[in-house]
């Protein structure tokens, strides 16, 4: 179905535009621009590329997305708020314990990169597309998830049961291990997603100096 709707320019005209909704609605074009990120790459991909492929007209795009720019923050929005709830939950269903906290916030991390692969890949290649306004609130918003992480080391250290002694360092490794399984993850590859996230799990805390699997 295409509805017409009016919108006004600045300049005060008013103007047409052809709206696509249901299947051809705002989904739909996130999902083309995603596959299509995903093949060509941000810059290798044209609004009328992802129009093409979501089967929609090249209005009905710029007026749910006015540009390719608005399509790749919503996706990188969208994919690191549901990490963050993702990791946030864990924690809190793991109980007091840090290494289990710390166990429950890695395996959610590597779920949700081998479950939405496509999404935390583009998510993480393509920050560089962004301009620098742009970067500095993904760049808040992704630092969030690492406060998730780093709030659990920092209580593991305080009770002593993580030794290492360079915290910092080993957040950054740990995040950065995780957030790279969505390059190298293939669903018909040996390890099945919760076991690559208990490997993960037991690397985490190895790092941290504790001993034993969460």
């Amino acid at each position: 179905m295409v509805v017409k709707v009016r919108r006004t320019s600045g300049s005060g005209a008013s103007v047409a535009v052809e709206a696509e909704s249901g299947a051809l609605g705002r989904e739909a074009l996130l999902k083309a621009a995603l596959d299509t990120f995903v093949r060509q790459g941000f810059h290798g991909t044209s609004m009328r590329d992802i129009a093409a492929r979501a089967g929609a007209s090249i209005s009905a795009t710029y007026y749910y997305f006015p540009s390719k720019v608005d399509l790749l923050k919503t996706i990188m929005t969208g994919v690191t708020e549901d990490l963050i709830a993702a990791m946030e939950a864990a924690r809190d269903r793991a109980g007091p314990a840090p290494a289990d906290r710390l166990a429950a916030i890695v395996r959610a991390h590597v779920r949700l990169h081998t479950e939405r692969q496509a999404e935390a890949f583009v998510g993480n290649s393509e920050l560089r597309s962004l301009d620098a306004e742009d970067r500095a609130e993904m760049v808040a918003l992704r630092d969030r998830a690492g406060a998730v992480l780093k709030g659990v080391i920092a209580e593991g250290l305080a009770a002593g049961v993580f030794t290492c002694p360079h915290p910092g360092e080993a957040a950054l490794a740990i995040l950065t291990m995780c957030t790279a399984v969505a390059s190298w993850f293939r669903p018909e590859g040996e390890a099945a997603p919760a076991e690559v996230a208990d490997r993960y799990a037991d690397l985490a805390l190895a790092m941290l100096g504790f001993p034993g699997r969460a």
